[in-house]
This record gives structure tokens, C-alpha cells and sequence, in this order.
């Protein structure tokens, strides 16, 4: 089940995100992960939070421009090689990754992390087929 991230994007400039993430906390609204990629111009902030259509609302009515993108996020063991284990199966299945990050939580003793990935379905068939669990909204407390 994928869960939908929001990409903002900023002007390249001091306080950007600082802005952001004020709004957001105003609004109550809380972060689950957060990842930036910059360029000269500008930056592409992707984040999950609890409340994804209140932030999306708030953000456009602030004048910022954003788009949202299913991604998955799955539960890897926390411990050494167990993103690993995970990375070779993508390899095996030819499947390409075009980003990922991690999330914020520290329930059932795992990690979790974020993929955008060439194909969602093949990678939820393969993720299936070797038991790993692919994480749900009601799970992350996302709605």
C-alpha cells in the first residue's frame, strides 16, 4: 500500500525551511520524514506528516507550489544488513530505485524507509514473495 509523499518546492534561499516546518507546527501538523535535494536554483523538499491533505491544503494556501507522490515505506530490521538484504533484492529484480530516505519511528523495534522506485507493483510482489512487510498509513499514524 503506497502512502503519499508531498514534494515542495523552494527558492534555493535562507529560511526556507524553517518556514515550512513552522507552518506545519502551527497547523499542528506533524512530520514523519523529511528529505531535501537541492540544485543551484532551487530545492525539492519531500516530507510525510500525520495529516497529508491538511498539509497540502495550508502549503497551497500559502502560495507554495508542491505535487504528491505515492512511494512506499517498508519495515527493515534494525540491525546491521537488514537494508542490505533489501537493496540486493531490488538488484536481483531489476528494479531502480530513484530515491529514497528514512522515516522517523522507533515502534516494533524497526526501521522504516521510503522508496520511489521504477515499478511500484513489481516491487510490492518481490517485497511480498520475501516476507517484508510493507508499512500502512493506520501503522506510521498517517491519514
Amino acid at each position: 500500500m503506497s502512502i503519499h509523499q508531498i514534494s515542495v518546492f523552494l527558492e534555493n534561499r535562507v529560511g526556507q525551511l524553517a518556514q515550512i516546518t513552522k507552518i506545519l507546527a502551527d497547523h499542528h501538523i506533524d512530520l514523519r520524514a523529511l528529505s531535501i535535494a537541492e540544485t543551484t536554483d532551487y530545492g525539492i523538499l519531500r516530507i510525510i506528516v500525520d495529516d497529508t491533505v491538511k498539509a497540502t491544503d495550508i502549503l497551497l494556501e500559502q502560495g507554495f507550489i508542491l505535487s504528491k507522490t505515492p512511494v512506499l515505506v517498508i519495515s527493515v530490521p534494525d540491525a546491521p544488513g537488514g537494508l542490505a538484504q533489501v537493496l540486493a533484492l531490488l538488484a536481483e529484480g531489476q528494479l531502480d530505485i530513484e530515491y529514497m530516505y528514512s522515516l522517523f519511528t522507533n515502534q516494533n523495534g524497526n526501521a522504516y524507509m521510503v522508496f520511489r522506485v521504477s515499478d511500484e507493483a513489481k516491487f510490492t510482489a518481490l517485497l511480498q514473495s520475501h516476507n517484508i512487510p510493507i508499512a500502512t498509513s493506520e501503522e506510521l499514524g498517517i491519514h
